[in-house]
């Protein structure tokens, strides 16, 4: 490995320990360790300490009202806060919509939204999915057509993360139809609250409502909500796609499983080769995110790295929360789904807090391997622009 922590990245790291040590309120911290259900409150209260202390949209630059970080500090901070059991912020705004703004976004947009993302008044949803587009994006059929000075927008979305958590939502949709399919699709940015607009809740295999069915009919937003040039949606999609893909790179989730899962088996020494295993996999793949910031830290272009971390990193996540769930056995198969919106697990626990929520996680991260483009998708990418097939 070519990539080692400076003294300066040493020091931010004890910063970052001591800040969320003390400023991480102690329910949401036990709460995500255990697995268990957040609601928008307890996210937004996150988000609010975090604004407060300047560190809410760590890849942002000062410019933009970011903390200016280098790629390391960005990576220690996501590690660390993952492995402390911070919740994840809702990362459609701060993570995606928020970059592009800041690459195709006109002066007026920026103005407007960015501050809007920071300080949590706008919370934002993504709509790229569709009943018949899901990994072929480029096959939606949701449709703007501009009447005067506005865009009338019809069509359905599906797999819409937290649309029910968000007030705004950026959106693809077909303005023309062109013989390459790409080329016809444009990159809108809507208000939920806009009349014409239904959301209905889709339950995941966990019982948890995260996801939903979002209908468009006939609704109408300015003009100027458009990002780019209409037709240019395909081009804002990729560029915002490999933000998503890197924002799976940290792994301190990963070592929070890998923790709990050697707690539970460790009077069982016939699960050691399988967790040893996995850990290895695990640390192979943190030796290729730490060479990818080597190369971004030098200012030396990227290749497939964007997806190769994605498809590991998904894939380890699931071997992880599947042999913890192995390990527990018998217990991880009660939990009371009466509860899960307050909360995951038996009740009372069998054992340790965090058991109670193995089962669901397992049922939940069977997801991971499909979005941001399934992991079948990413294999062709890197066939294509890597081996030449």
């Amino acid at each position: 490995m070519d990539f080692q922590y400076d003294a300066d990245d040493l020091a931010f790291r004890e910063e970052v320990r001591a800040f969320l040590q003390t400023s991480l309120p102690d329910d949401l911290r036990e709460k995500t360790v255990n697995s268990q259900a957040l609601s928008r409150d307890d996210i937004m209260r996150w988000h609010r300490i975090l604004h407060g202390k300047g560190w809410v949209a760590p890849n942002w630059p000062a410019e933009y009202g970011g903390p200016g970080w280098s790629v390391t500090q960005k990576y220690i901070f996501d590690e660390e806060a993952g492995r402390a059991g911070a919740p994840r912020l809702i990362q459609f705004g701060l993570g995606m919509c928020g970059p592009v703004l800041m690459a195709f976004g006109t002066d007026e947009q920026k103005a407007f939204h960015l501050p809007r993302m920071l300080s949590g008044e706008h919370v934002w949803a993504q709509g790229y999915s569709e009943p018949g587009a899901g990994s072929d994006l480029a096959s939606l059929r949701t449709r703007a057509r501009l009447e005067g000075d506005e865009w009338v927008i019809s069509g359905q979305k599906t797999w819409t993360t937290q649309a029910h958590m968000a007030n705004w939502v950026f959106l693809l949709a077909r303005t023309s139809d062109e013989p390459k399919k790409q080329l016809g699709i444009s990159f809108f940015l809507i208000p939920l609250d806009t009349p014409g607009i239904e959301i209905r809740p889709i339950h995941l295999l966990d019982g948890l409502h995260e996801t939903n069915a979002v209908f468009y009919d006939d609704v109408r937003i300015p003009k100027a909500n458009i990002v780019g040039e209409p037709g240019a949606g395909w081009t804002i999609a990729k560029h915002l796609l490999a933000h998503e893909r890197m924002g799976g790179g940290a792994l301190g989730q990963h070592k929070l499983i890998l923790a709990q899962t050697k707690a539970i088996a460790a009077d069982n020494p016939s699960f050691a080769p399988r967790i040893a295993a996995v850990e290895a996999e695990l640390k192979t793949l943190e030796a290729v995110i730490l060479k990818t910031l080597a190369k971004v830290s030098a200012d030396k272009p990227l290749g497939s790295e964007a997806n190769v971390i994605k498809i590991r990193g998904t894939e380890v996540l699931q071997r992880l929360t599947e042999l913890r769930m192995e390990a527990l056995g018998p217990n991880a198969i009660p939990y009371d789904l009466a509860a899960l919106e307050s909360g995951w697990g038996n009740r009372p626990a069998i054992g340790e807090p965090y058991e109670n929520g193995v089962a669901p996680r397992y049922l939940h991260m069977r997801k991971v391997s499909i979005y941001s483009g399934s992991n079948e998708i990413q294999h062709n990418i890197i066939a294509k622009g890597v081996l030449g097939l």
